[in-house]
């Protein structure tokens, strides 16, 4: 498989209390099955669909028990260069790049308005062999309390060009502040920033949202709050696909968007 040009999403992976109860999960709402847990690695898990590996799971390791979340990761031609990078531009590096076995190098790391991201060097682990299908990833966006923070940050990290998008006449209460950061150029967008603004409570800090592709968003929503999910905005049509903002039973934020019912243009760059 092709590696992932420097900057660009490759692979996600959560923690989770209850792993079993996360497959199950997954494994209804996205159609994923499971590989065999890898104890030498903390009993990670890889997820599949159609045999491709989209994701991985994996429970906490002690001290690290709290609420659930995806953790996107950024591909790296060198971890440890992109960690030094992290530090100049104003980030904070929560762990150092570590290798693992044959598979590759990661790091964790927090941009300065606090969304932790993951840094991807990879080995005989590429990342993602499936996106944009159903059951995989296929976008994300840094929802952030401070964008100019963020705005600053990124293209000091990764060789990103951004774009302001005109979002057109926001709803009352919800600022539209929306950027999109490419690589090559506008053509190649590969992540999205939406301010955060009052209609997100407070004590929600700034996170990566990730999307997974589904084939009918009204049913993936209706399944996930089925198996205890909860629903948060949406399902609403949009230019990019009809998408809707859900939280899984263990606190997991992510989206579930079907790209091929569109409506609407799409919206300028400036």
């Amino acid at each position: 498989m092709t590696e992932f040009p420097e900057g660009a999403p490759c692979w996600m992976d959560a923690m989770f209390t209850d792993v079993e109860g996360a497959k199950s999960f997954y494994g209804a709402v996205l159609g994923w099955t499971f590989g065999e847990a890898s104890s030498e690695h903390g009993n990670y898990t890889q997820a599949y669909v159609d045999g491709k590996a989209v994701a991985a799971v994996v429970p906490p390791m002690p001290g690290q028990e709290g609420t659930s979340q995806w953790c996107l990761y950024f591909a790296s031609p060198d971890a440890a260069a992109t960690a030094g990078k992290i530090r100049a531009a104003g980030g904070e590096v929560l762990m150092e790049p570590m290798q693992v076995g044959t598979f590759g190098t990661m790091a964790i790391a927090k941009e300065p308005s606090g969304a932790v991201f993951g840094v991807w060097q990879p080995g005989d682990h590429k990342g993602f062999e499936k996106v944009a299908e159903p059951g995989a990833y296929c976008w994300a966006e840094v929802f952030s309390k401070d964008p100019a923070k963020a705005d600053a940050f990124l293209p000091q990290v990764f060789p990103y060009g951004s774009h302001q998008v005109d979002l057109g006449e926001a709803p009352e209460g919800v600022d539209m502040d929306f950027k999109v950061f490419s690589l090559g150029g506008p053509e190649n967008p590969v992540l999205g920033r939406m301010k955060m603004g009052p209609e997100f409570p407070p004590e929600i800090p700034s996170y990566i949202q990730v999307y997974f592709t589904v084939p009918d968003c009204d049913a993936a929503v209706a399944k996930t709050t089925e198996l205890g999910g909860t629903l948060h905005f949406g399902p609403m049509d949009s230019p990019f696909g009809r998408f809707a903002a859900v939280t899984d039973q263990q606190g997991a934020a992510f989206a579930l968007i079907d790209i091929t019912k569109t409506v609407g243009e799409m919206p300028a760059l400036t």
